[in-house]
């Protein structure tokens, strides 16, 4: 290993003396990512994750872009849009300080969606890019007009060339992130427009996700499997979760949106997606009074439960089964449902776990976050070993199951970090 800080937990502190204001530390770093975008580390990158422990992974693009600027003055717009093989480099590398073993490759994936329809965008320094909320690209009256997708151009060509640049430099299968149908309607049409049109009329909404669906994603899709049959495709769909829309429009609208998206295609189980948070909602009693139908005379969407909604989650990924920390549901619920599929375990660290700013007792966290990471790899294993028993072969990508980290950025605290991670490495083996 050329640098020891690749191997953890010295990466980690690394970072954390970076973060402090150590010049020293700030140096060294300069030094990892000058060999590492340079192309003297590549064969690192190349590595998989073991397939008899545990992994833990996660988004970290946002910490990537801090570093980034902070070594190189390299703007949001510049790392994210100007150069592929350094954007690659960059968080492959950081992911082996941060002594990830599992590579995921993630970008601002809603605002970069919207933006290859030609959505007005916020670019700033050292932050994620975004939709600007003042101008919608759409309206009422003229979203059937959007013309098909060039998929040449812009924002389909540079991951193009991110995927193709991360095949290379890895080995392995690319991953094309793109925002859900209800999420990129959202950020095109504007949140608080979409949820009235939800509210008044959700046929029409339904009408706009389909369109979206065949003028924009299907096309995009169809050219991402054109050049990597062997691929897969994520969706995000956060503005679509049952805490912010509601299980029933979460079933009938995003859900379903994405259902006949999928049906019927060549693409199969490889376009899912896993990131629909707020399971706890489906817990919540209905008002006494409320009527089934709302004033504007759109009938009221019918009680989900949680099983039900387990089951439409899983019939849009059925390769694993994901608990985030926003869905606030006991573990054993997703073991359970683990087991009875067959299939491994995502267990999700949320974003304000590990968030430096909003902490106050830091030692204290690191204790509770080291029992529950220690609970989290304990659900992982029982699943992975339980349906290992039972004659799974381990082909499908996601195996053994992972730990995964929802979003780390420059803000997120590396002692949490370290906990975490330590805890995997440390109790992973199956």
């Amino acid at each position: 290993m050329p640098f020891d800080e690749l191997v953890f937990p010295e990466g980690l502190r690394l970072l954390a003396r970076w973060q402090a204001g150590d010049a020293e530390a700030r140096e060294r770093l300069t030094e990892i990512f000058d060999a590492g975008l340079s192309g003297q580390l590549d064969e690192v990158f190349s590595r998989p994750a073991p397939q008899d422990a545990v992994n833990v992974c996660g988004s970290i693009d946002l910490l990537t872009l801090g570093i980034i600027f902070d070594l190189y003055g390299v703007t949001a717009e510049e790392f994210y849009k100007g150069d592929p093989e350094r954007y690659v480099r960059a968080v492959m590398l950081n992911l082996k300080l941060l002594g990830m073993r599992k590579v995921y490759l993630s970008w601002p994936v809603y605002g970069f969606t919207a933006e290859a329809l030609g959505q007005e965008m916020i670019y700033s320094d050292r932050f994620s890019p975004g939709t600007d909320p003042g101008v919608a690209l759409v309206d009422a009256d003229n979203w059937q007009d959007m013309p098909p997708l060039d998929v040449t151009t812009g924002i389909p060509r540079i991951l193009d060339e991110t995927l193709s640049c991360y095949r290379r430099l890895t080995g392995f299968k690319p991953v094309l992130h793109l925002s859900a149908p209800y999420s990129l309607a959202a950020d095109i049409f504007g949140q608080e427009h979409l949820i009235t049109a939800l509210t008044k009329d959700p046929a029409f909404v339904e009408r706009f996700l389909d369109h979206l669906s065949e003028v924009v994603l299907r096309p995009w899709i169809d050219h991402f499997f054109d050049q990597h049959p062997d691929g897969w495709v994520e969706f995000s769909d956060a503005s679509g979760s049952p805490f912010f829309i509601g299980p029933g429009n979460c079933r009938d609208v995003a859900i379903g949106s994405i259902q006949r998206l999928v049906e019927g295609s060549r693409w199969g189980d490889r376009v899912y997606i896993a990131n629909y948070r707020g399971d706890y909602v489906t817990r919540a009693k209905k008002r006494e009074g409320s009527s089934r139908r709302r004033s504007s005379g759109a009938t009221e969407p019918e009680a989900v439960s949680l099983d039900d909604l387990f089951e439409l989650k899983n019939s849009v990924c059925r390769g694993y089964v994901i608990r985030l920390a926003d869905d606030r549901i006991p573990m054993p619920f997703y073991v359970e449902k683990a087991i009875q599929r067959g299939i491994p375990l995502f267990a999700g660290i949320g974003a304000t776990e590990i968030d430096r700013n909003s902490i106050a007792d830091m030692e204290a966290a690191a204790r509770d976050l080291e029992v529950m990471s220690g609970e989290y790899v304990d659900a992982v294993r029982t699943v992975a070993n339980t349906i290992s028993d039972d004659g799974y072969d381990g082909r499908v990508p996601p195996w053994p199951g992972t730990v995964y980290f929802e979003d780390v950025s420059a803000e997120s605290s590396f002692q949490l970090i370290e906990v975490i991670v330590g805890t995997v490495l440390r109790d992973g083996a199956l």
